[in-house]
């Protein structure tokens, strides 16, 4: 039997998002705005909420595409309100419009938004020896940075302890606990 870190339940999706995606390095521009959308949904909720809706997300939000997103009108809005599949918080639903309108600006200044976000750990994961639940943050001082500079550039839903969940799910730290299976990955 495996040992996996100490947040994972024995729901199977929960088993297969910790074995398949939590904490593996992610570059790629659309699925860093996929986790961008979920972490900031989660905001105040557990990732389990965001984890059952997961495929409601997609549908709903255009399989995350950021470019449609950003060009949402006022109707899309209020389907989005309706919609019993998602989490229906309209200032996170607009949030998540004005969010991808400033992803695309962040494109621009900086070639792609992996290149923006993956300066703040120089490219690399960093790969933390965690041996307990109790060791693992909630925020670091990279977070905090994050957190600062995204919201300066008028993000939503991004305070420090998002950005910190933002990092360990696209890999940018890797908190698999040392008795983790993944650990050494």
């Amino acid at each position: 039997m495996k040992t996996r870190c100490f947040w994972v339940s024995d729901a199977e999706n929960y088993i297969k998002y910790h074995d398949e995606e939590w904490g593996i390095p992610v570059y790629e521009d659309k699925i860093l705005f996929e986790f961008l959308i979920l972490e900031t949904f989660q905001a105040g909720l557990s990732w389990k909420t965001i984890l059952n809706k997961r495929e409601n997300f997609r549908t709903a939000f255009d399989d995350f595409d950021y470019q449609k997103i950003a060009n949402y009108s006022d109707e899309k809005y209020q389907e989005l309100l309706q919609d019993a599949g998602i989490i229906r918080n309209k200032l996170k639903i607009k949030g998540a419009i004005s969010n991808a309108q400033l992803f695309m600006e962040i494109q621009e200044e900086f070639g792609s938004f992996s290149n923006f976000i993956w300066n703040y750990v120089d490219g690399k994961p960093i790969l933390n020896k965690f041996k307990s639940k109790e060791a693992v943050p909630a925020t670091t001082s990279i977070s905090d940075k994050i957190s600062k500079d995204l919201k300066k550039r008028g993000f939503k839903f991004t305070g420090s302890t998002v950005m910190y969940a933002f990092m360990q799910a696209v890999g940018m730290v890797n908190d698999h606990t040392a008795n983790c299976f993944k650990y050494s990955k």
